[in-house]
């Protein structure tokens, strides 16, 4: 069991007060502003989401954006989640050999044989649990799953210390096919700008926005790099954009921006947030 450790600090620590603190975060004036009600109603359409990581109260309404319109379609069989390492510690590509991921809403369990596919196709890629013991960029996507979802669905937990670009493209080729024929959805997990005015994280996340809308990991890699764009999951966004392209998904779109100065009012020193869909 991989248990939750950023429970009580990024999001809150009980069942009940987590229900409501993600209702919250889908209502907020920063969120769409409506609970997902009418669930597994559509056909899946939606492959891929860039969905933020920070603490709920700062990053949620954003997060909230991509969950409502997966929620209106029906249960991904498996959710491919790809984070950036944080802390630096484990194998450059690390896949979590747990079995069950827990939260406050319940345990999750992981889809082994999906990752025995992976690991094979991605130079470097082991099964290791180090990366992803104090890491939450994955964690925190499990609760709007399971508030939406259940825990009827399997997880593949992706830690990429690696970024660059051919092994990030290397590992959205090797996701595509682990997933190919199964209700997959595919989840980048990445935080924008960092640490600067509202006006100037705006202006270089937009950069980094049009590339992934262009679905040009090339043009992301080359802005993030000529920009300084502070961002910390262009890996896993490069790598999501890969695998969906793979499978036939071309309809990027921008489903939210912000920063937390739309959250908190401060605008001197801000973080980037953004929920991007890409959909067949």
């Amino acid at each position: 069991m991989r248990n939750a450790v950023v429970a009580g600090s990024f999001y809150e620590g009980s069942e009940g007060s987590l229900r409501k603190q993600i209702e919250q975060c889908f209502l907020h004036r920063v969120g769409p502003g409506t609970l997902p009600e009418k669930r597994g109603v559509e056909r899946r359409h939606v492959l891929g989401l860039v969905s933020p990581h920070a603490g709920y109260a700062y990053s949620g309404p954003v997060a909230a954006h991509g969950f409502l319109q997966v929620a209106l379609e029906e249960p991904p069989e498996v959710v491919v989640i790809l984070g950036p390492n944080h802390r630096g510690i484990g194998s450059g590509i690390a896949l979590s050999a747990q079995d069950m991921w827990e939260t406050p809403l319940g345990c999750v369990e992981t889809d082994k044989s999906t990752g025995e596919r992976i690991i094979p196709a991605v130079h470097g890629a082991r099964w290791d649990d180090t990366a992803h013991g104090l890491e939450h960029s994955l964690e925190v996507q499990l609760p709007f799953l399971q508030y939406i979802f259940g825990c009827g669905f399997k997880i593949v937990p992706i830690a990429m210390m690696w970024q660059d670009l051919a092994t990030s493209r290397n590992v959205g080729e090797a996701v595509a096919a682990a997933i190919e024929g199964k209700q997959g959805l595919i989840i980048a997990s990445s935080d924008f700008t960092h640490y600067e005015s509202h006006a100037v994280a705006t202006k270089k996340d937009n950069l980094a926005l049009e590339a992934i809308i262009n679905m040009d990991g090339k043009q992301l890699e080359r802005v993030v790099m000529a920009h300084d764009i502070s961002m910390c999951g262009p890996g896993p966004i490069v790598a999501m954009l890969t695998a969906c392209e793979t499978l036939g998904a071309n309809k990027p779109a921008l489903l939210k921006y912000a920063t937390v100065g739309d959250i908190t009012g401060d605008y001197s020193r801000v973080v980037g947030y953004a929920s991007v869909e890409v959909a067949c």
